[in-house]
């Protein structure tokens, strides 16, 4: 589901095992065995470890499925029907609606197999296998190693192990990190590539509350919609084609109609996308000043002019229905998780944790040696990265994230290379891809609504910026333009070939360094790519900085824990909670 973030707050008390009270956790399926079942089977649970996660039988991890690239959802049926949420298929409904088949307003169903709706880019990806390789990855580590040569080392022998464990058999593997890098993991996974639109409910049902009971509990709404995939004649994944079948499952789930009761054994199974529980309070204080507090600024700003605007044309209100949506997920979830982290006080609670850390630390000259820096290395790298985060979060959300115009322009900065060098076959490459890549944005764009975007997102990037962390751009519009940001942004979008996909068409037809270098969304776009290098460039090693001390505090809480049951934070990897 889309809301793989899941609840951040909740975990915040749960780092250390004596104080968890509830039950909760993100549980790894190879370990349920070692580490759940029996509490499971006590509160209820009738089957057994083998019946959630086998790699020999059928099990119900093959029902549970990777929805497109963020989402989850389960098999229903033996004919490779999918449920997942309204707000997971929202893409796939926006993208089949038109002004005169809305779907996004009056839904859809399809009455019969013949008029389930192919849907292009959208997959469906079942998890085959999770092996600990946690030993192959740390052979090929040691100590001296700096953060970047550990990751570089961790990327190297992650892709010999998928290689050795993939080739020949038409899955995709990866090798990921749990516990801060203490611990690794291979998934094997099969991917299906026709997946088909079967049916979802309107949006006043589907969305019913829409921006403003997101992330609420109770929600009272029909979050459902219902897909299919399809595989060839021998139940394989394959491209879209008409003699494909419905994909007959492994395991599916049935349906049950029963009800519950109080006291009923619950469990939950999906891909939750990313969690925190191990930030320390100066991330958290990070995480609540700098992250969130300017995701909620920016978006807020960007999403009442989408609004407006998408209230006043239908035909824009389905171009943006799905980009809004997506936007003011987080931002909801941002506001959300700043009034729970000051209401409960977990700046505090944190920094208690890290005393009692501490002195676990301290009395033991071995801990010291291997632990004692973690808290400092965190610290140090959180203060010296404050501005140059503030600097990041500001590029990012307003002017690539929040001004289209320059996304789709700082793509075509790449095409500058090959037009200098003259490598006509890098050249070709790059041009199929900016087409590949336009084909979808200009579906979904509306210039007009953008450059009244662009003309607030520059603006508020001027005022809330130093100066010095400012691309040249804003120089040129403080001196060129005499700080006219409407004059500035009027005569972009005027005379931009990225603004308008006729016109994008035509350069890339033959496309020359002159024409790119004088248009003026690829010269803010350069400039704006230019100053992100430069910060990202400073950042690098304070994020390696962080990263070092994440991992040695993280290892350090799971030996300050041993033989207590513990979870790594969600990493979009399948996971199993209970109560």
């Amino acid at each position: 589901m889309k809301k793989r973030l899941l609840v951040l707050v909740a975990g915040f008390f749960f780092m250390f095992g004596t104080i968890a009270k509830a039950d909760e956790g993100m549980w790894l399926l190879p370990l349920l065995k070692q580490l759940n079942i029996d509490a499971m089977q006590q509160k209820g649970f009738k089957l057994t470890a083998e019946d959630i996660y086998n790699v020999n039988n059928s099990s119900i991890k093959d029902a549970i499925i990777i929805f497109g690239r963020g989402c989850t959802g389960e098999i229903v049926s033996e004919q490779g029907l999918i449920l997942t949420n309204h707000h997971c298929g929202y893409g796939a409904i926006q993208q089949h609606s038109t002004p005169e088949h809305d779907y996004l307003a009056d839904g859809f169903w399809a009455k019969t197999i013949q008029e389930e709706i192919p849907t292009p880019g959208l997959t469906a990806t079942f998890l085959v296998r999770i092996e600990e390789v946690t030993e192959k990855v740390n052979a090929a580590l040691n100590s001296d190693m700096s953060e970047a040569d550990r990751n570089k080392a961790i990327t190297e022998v992650g892709r010999k192990i998928s290689k050795e464990a993939t080739d020949g058999t038409g899955y995709r593997g990866r090798v990921q990190s749990f516990f801060g890098g203490n611990q690794f993991f291979l998934l094997v996974y099969e991917e299906f590539t026709d997946v088909r639109m079967v049916g979802a409910p309107p949006s006043s049902i589907g969305k019913f509350g829409a921006d403003t009971d997101n992330w609420m509990w109770p929600r009272h709404t029909g979050d459902f919609s219902v897909f299919r995939v399809y595989a060839n004649k021998d139940n394989k994944p394959a491209a879209y084609s008409t003699e494909n079948v419905p994909y007959k499952p492994k395991h599916h789930l049935p349906v049950s109609i029963k009800g519950v009761k109080k006291g009923d054994f619950t469990m939950i199974m999906g891909y939750p996308g990313s969690t925190q529980r191990y930030m320390t309070s100066s991330e958290v204080d990070e995480r609540m000043k700098i992250s969130n507090a300017s995701r909620i600024f920016i978006r807020g700003i960007r999403q009442e002019i989408l609004l407006k605007d998408m209230q006043a044309d239908k035909a824009v209100n389905i171009k943006y229905a799905s980009k809004y949506a997506g936007s003011s997920n987080y931002w909801k979830n941002s506001i959300g998780m700043n009034k729970a982290l000051k209401r409960l006080k977990v700046y505090d609670y944190k920094k208690a944790n890290e005393d009692e850390f501490t002195k676990w630390v301290n009395a033991d000259p071995e801990r010291v040696k291997k632990y004692g820096d973690a808290l400092n290395l965190i610290n140090e790298a959180v203060t010296g990265r404050k501005e140059l985060l503030h600097v990041s979060q500001y590029i990012n959300e307003s002017l690539f994230g929040g001004t289209e115009l320059i996304g789709i322009a700082s793509s075509g900065t790449q095409l500058a290379e090959p037009l200098k060098s003259g490598k006509k076959e890098d050249l070709d490459k790059l041009v199929s891809m900016l087409k590949n890549r336009s084909v979808n944005f200009y579906k979904n764009y509306n210039a007009p609504t953008d450059q009244k975007v662009a003309k607030s997102m520059f603006r508020i990037f001027a005022e809330n910026v130093p100066l010095q962390n400012q691309p040249d751009i804003f120089n040129t519009i403080r001196t060129k333009y005499k700080g006219d940001f409407d004059k500035f942004i009027d005569e972009m979008y005027n005379k931009s070939i990225f603004v308008d996909s006729s016109k994008l068409y035509a350069f890339l037809a033959k496309p020359t360094l002159k024409a790119l270098e004088k248009d003026p969304a690829y010269i803010a776009a350069k400039s704006i790519n230019a100053k992100a290098e430069e910060i990202f460039a400073k950042m690098d090693p304070l994020n390696q900085k962080l990263q070092r001390g994440q991992r040695l505090f993280i290892a350090g809480v799971l030996e300050m824990n041993q033989g207590k049951a513990m979870y790594p934070d969600a990493n979009f990897t399948m996971r199993l909670t209970y109560g």
